[in-house]
């Protein structure tokens, strides 16, 4: 089956929720050659038969089903790269989304050709303002001003891109919030669209308070892959020798004062000054150890352990100046 858009939907316990998306999403899609993946992510409801009840007479529609419960940026990361569409959408399961943006969100996408993802933006957010509205506004805040990606809503599911960004993606843990920050470190161009919000009617939300440690955590690994993606040393080197040199100046003031007669022993300061040395060199140790594990990453896998001389063949004697070793991991 020729796919021109596939539609990525990670659900979990959602049953009650599977019968009128798949209605919407088919009422809406008429006349789009697409797919709709669902991504299963261990529900332990009824929530995998309902899907299976669908894929029986339809073909576009596709089941995913993980083994337990991994998390949405797993599952959304499942359903990508099983995706076969020119164009990738995801969307969420609860039905706060509305399946009739997506055929508003591909015709932008054909005609302004110069993006690479359109995320949605929720004018009119259906949701409570204490514990999920201002909670994302703030974060959403903190993610802009941080990243310098200009996103309003990276809280909104429901976004576009093309194929080619999105399964370069790496999605783990609670990284799908931070899908825009992770196309941009690829180079794609980003733009917002307007989408409808409405609030949820069956089933539960996943989300609460104790999700901003978590995003707070992913916001600090996003902003250290920014700025010092494959070359950590600056980073860990930067502060290893700072601390390095506070705590040699301690210890040079104290020597001082051990020469001039005082007695420095049992002092705070000496065991400060120590401390920081020590931890220092610790910095620029993870520095090394982390240079050298970038040079693996990016090392040719098909590497040699010899260092070739010269060789001949059919007559012809080349030599080889090049030494090739193998890694050691």
């Amino acid at each position: 089956m020729l796919v021109y858009l596939s539609i990525v939907c990670p659900v979990y316990n959602e049953e009650k929720n599977i019968a009128p998306l798949i209605k919407k999403i088919m009422a809406t899609m008429s006349g789009i050659a697409y797919e709709l993946i669902l991504v299963d992510d261990g529900s332990s409801d009824q929530t995998e038969s309902m899907i299976r009840h669908y894929t029986n007479y339809n073909a576009q529609i596709r089941l995913i089903t993980l083994s337990r419960n991994f998390g949405q940026s797993a599952a959304m990361k499942a359903g990508i790269d099983a995706a076969r569409g020119k164009y990738i959408v995801t969307i969420d399961g609860d039905l706060q989304n509305d399946p009739q943006d997506i055929p508003l969100m591909l015709s932008r996408m054909e005609q302004e050709e110069e993006w690479d993802m359109i995320v949605g933006r929720r004018v009119n957010r259906q949701d409570a303002w204490l514990h999920r509205k201002l909670p994302s506004q703030i974060a959403n805040w903190i993610i802009r001003s941080s990243t310098g990606v200009q996103v309003h809503d990276y809280g909104c599911t429901l976004k576009i891109f093309k194929a080619s960004i999105a399964k370069e993606l790496e999605l783990y843990g609670e990284l799908h919030r931070f899908i825009p920050v992770l196309a941009s470190f690829q180079g794609a161009k980003i733009t917002e669209m307007e989408v409808s919000h409405y609030p949820r009617i069956n089933g539960l939300s996943k989300y609460g308070m104790g999700r901003t440690l978590k995003v707070i955590s992913d916001l600090l690994l996003m902003l250290f892959f920014q700025k010092y993606w494959a070359r950590s040393m600056h980073f860990f080197g930067t502060i290893g020798i700072l601390t390095m040199l506070l705590g040699g100046g301690i210890n040079l003031y104290l020597l001082t004062l051990k020469l001039m007669g005082e007695d420095i022993w049992g002092r705070p300061l000496l065991i400060l000054g120590t401390l920081l040395v020590i931890a220092g060199m610790l910095f620029l140790f993870f520095g090394i150890i982390s240079e050298m594990l970038f040079r693996v990453y990016y090392r040719p896998e098909q590497v040699r352990s010899y260092q070739l001389k010269a060789t001949e063949e059919s007559g012809v004697h080349t030599l080889k100046s090049h030494s090739q070793r193998s890694s050691v991991v």
